[in-house]
């Protein structure tokens, strides 16, 4: 898989790269907790790919908690939103009609899914650097480390900024204030 030229209609905008398990999908969350979120669902082609066919997950599905109210909120956001997700366009065809996203927001397509990293990077922030074509972006991601953030920082030439969400409690309101309050930034 290639990577798909960013399609941009806002280059002055920084981008937003959204992951989904974890910012949005805070599947590690204690149940009783999650307030606002609604329960889905869903069958994204990574994962079945992972299950035995015919198997009682795989006819389920993967449940998926989603805030409808994040949506509204990411999309009031400074950014120009895109996917950096295992889900790649199926985020667009699961993910955004639940919480109230556009159909066709541009996507990461990752060369190749969860591969091992020669100086152990999350293997996504290879691909992700060269998506994001020296364009200045927030990433919101649960599994971005210390040497994640020392590379970007080191490889890219513009504005960056790495926000970890913890898979129990997802996106919140502090992190929606420090992306507003990071775009306003010079």
């Amino acid at each position: 898989m290639g990577y798909p030229s960013l399609m941009t209609t806002a280059p002055d905008r920084p981008l937003l790269l959204l992951d989904v398990d974890g910012p949005l999908n805070p599947y590690a969350a204690r149940l009783p907790h999650l307030r606002g979120y609604r329960t889905h669902r869903l069958h994204p082609s990574a994962w079945l790919s992972r299950q035995t066919p015919g198997s009682r997950p795989h006819r389920r599905g993967l449940r998926v908690y989603l805030n409808p109210a994040h949506g509204p909120r990411l999309r009031s956001l400074p950014y120009e939103l895109a996917w950096a997700t295992t889900w790649m366009d199926e985020a667009n065809e699961m993910i955004g009609p639940a919480i109230g996203l556009p159909a066709d927001l541009p996507f990461i397509a990752w060369p190749e899914l969860f591969a091992t990293d020669p100086d152990g990077l999350y293997w996504k922030t290879r691909p992700l650097l060269k998506w994001a074509a020296g364009r200045p972006f927030a990433w919101v991601d649960d599994m971005i480390t210390d040497l994640d953030e020392t590379y970007v920082r080191d490889h890219h030439d513009a504005r960056a900024l790495m926000v970890r969400i913890h898979p129990r409690r997802g996106l919140r309101e502090a992190d929606f204030q420090r992306l507003t309050h990071w775009a306003a930034g010079p």
